[in-house]
């Protein structure tokens, strides 16, 4: 009789618990699943906000073109008036300046179809401007006339040899596709583990994803050469990558910004070429490859003749 009683009052406690944790492992369950409706709806507002941010860039470049227009117009204009003859010192020195204001121009001009990336059509405005230079209705100083064509000539072997090579843009995003591709692949690894042990999805899955995500903004950020938002993303992947190793097993224990200088200071033409050509190994190999990739953020290069014609002259 004791050994009855004793198995009675086992059971309903041991029930008991079985509802207890089938409880708590549905709660648990829906609290993955609002945190990835959470993540998803985060996710997707900052889709929304960066397709506004595109879509005010495009604007703005719409603005850009219809200035570019209306300066074409005034080099039109300026290029068919005719200049009265020299009559003296005083008249030549005041087409001399006009002649400057006008080679200005030209070079705005210029500086704003590279940031177009059109290279040809800059090249050819630069060849242009140096064979308007060596007519002799040219009234610029000859001292002044032999700089700037000396500068012309530069600007122009510059870009021929710019364009016969693949533009650090699009290493940068090739860089960045690599790395997204190991990512893809690394997710589809964890992803068929939680299948097999028919388990939810976990936080690192879910920050793998949120990585792969702000890539995505990199890439379109890159691709409208945006230097400043290209970092900012790259920067926000690193340390969502950099929660996921353990603070003793990461050889980078310096903020971003220190990392990035370090990464400066490497040999980045032999590393861009590896980032290029090859995906990363590991989560610890990609943080690595984003602070390369953040110190060698493609800059815009000024013309060297649009530096001299915005010195003082004397």
């Amino acid at each position: 009789m004791s050994i009855n009683s004793e198995s009675l009052s086992e059971g309903p406690s041991a029930l008991q618990q079985r509802r207890q944790a089938t409880v708590f492992l549905l709660r648990l369950q829906w609290l993955v699943i609002f945190l990835l409706i959470v993540a998803l709806l985060w996710v997707y507002i900052s889709q929304q906000r960066f397709q506004h941010h595109v879509n005010e860039r495009l604007q703005s470049h719409e603005q850009v073109v219809s200035r570019l227009d209306e300066m074409d117009d005034r080099l039109f204009a300026l290029s068919q008036q005719t200049l009265p003859e020299p009559s003296s010192a005083a008249s030549s020195q005041s087409q001399a300046q006009n002649q400057l204001d006008l080679l200005r121009l030209q070079m705005q001009a210029a500086g704003r179809l590279l940031a177009d990336n059109n290279d040809s059509a800059a090249i050819d405005l630069l060849r242009g401007l140096h064979w308007q230079l060596s007519q002799s209705s040219n009234e610029i100083a000859p001292a002044l006339t032999l700089v700037i064509k000396q500068n012309l000539v530069k600007d122009i072997e510059r870009l021929q040899a710019r364009s016969a090579q693949p533009s650090p843009w699009q290493l940068q995003n090739l860089a960045i596709q690599n790395i997204q591709d190991f990512l893809h692949s690394h997710e589809q690894a964890m992803n068929a583990s939680a299948q097999s042990k028919n388990s939810s999805l976990t936080r690192r899955q879910l920050a793998i994803h949120e990585v792969i995500m702000t890539l995505n903004l990199a890439s379109q950020a890159s691709n409208m050469r945006e230097q400043e938002q290209l970092i900012g993303y790259l920067r926000q992947a690193r340390e969502q990558l950099q929660t996921l190793i353990p603070q003793t097993l990461t050889p980078q224990t310096l903020s971003p910004q220190e990392s990035a200088s370090q990464a400066a200071t490497a040999q980045t033409s032999t590393d861009n070429n590896v980032q290029t050509k090859s995906s990363p190994t590991n989560i610890t190999e990609v943080i690595d490859r984003l602070d390369r990739l953040i110190a060698n953020a493609p800059k815009p290069t000024p013309l060297l003749t649009t530096q001299i014609l915005d010195r003082p002259q004397r």
